[in-house]
């Protein structure tokens, strides 16, 4: 019931917006991925978000609470990042279909740092070894070349629209970045 009403009053007051997706837009693919680390109180699971765009047009984004208990920012930020190459993967196999094919697909993550230079170098730390092994495959197709991971500041990451509460001055900047814009009639 709480869902439905939530979601009532976000509709009420959203209806007059829109994703725009302008004709012959580019196929350059970005990532945006971010996380908000132990943000549920019951269990203090983060949560991951990512947004995918083709050239201008936002093509796939999800929010969801991570499925690890992150012990770090480190983590929640590399599960966020992973989810992210996930994604990108799909999407360059998907296009194979279609004779496109897509090179390094950039993920622009927050600012941890750490989760950036954990995914481009493979060494284990003492600090790091909380890491699940399966999050390392991130690592692998970073070094194969098929992504890289670049740092965004934390006001220009589109992904912090789907994983924190937001200023309303940062929300409609983001909003903004999503394309959502007023409907034309």
């Amino acid at each position: 019931m709480f869902k439905c009403l939530t979601l009532a009053r976000f509709s009420r007051g959203t209806t007059h917006l829109g994703l725009w997706y302008p004709k012959g837009s580019d196929i350059e693919t970005i990532v945006y991925a971010d996380s908000y680390h132990a943000g549920y109180y019951v269990d203090r699971k983060s949560t991951s978000g990512i947004c995918m765009f083709m050239g201008c047009c936002l093509t796939s984004w999800f929010s969801k609470k991570q499925t690890v208990l992150a012990i770090s920012t480190t983590e929640a930020e590399y599960v966020s990042a992973r989810k992210a190459c996930q994604q990108a993967l799909w999407i360059k196999q998907s296009l194979i279909d279609y004779d496109v094919r897509l090179t390094n697909i950039p993920i622009m993550c927050g600012q941890q740092k750490r989760a950036i230079d954990l995914s481009k170098n493979p060494v284990q730390h003492s600090r790091t070894k909380h890491i699940e092994i399966r999050h390392h495959f991130l690592c692998d197709n970073v070094q194969k070349g098929i992504i890289s991971i670049e740092k965004v500041s934390s006001e220009d990451n589109i992904a912090d629209i789907l994983t924190k509460p937001l200023k309303r001055e940062s929300f409609n900047y983001l909003r903004l970045g999503l394309g959502m814009m007023e409907q034309i009639d």
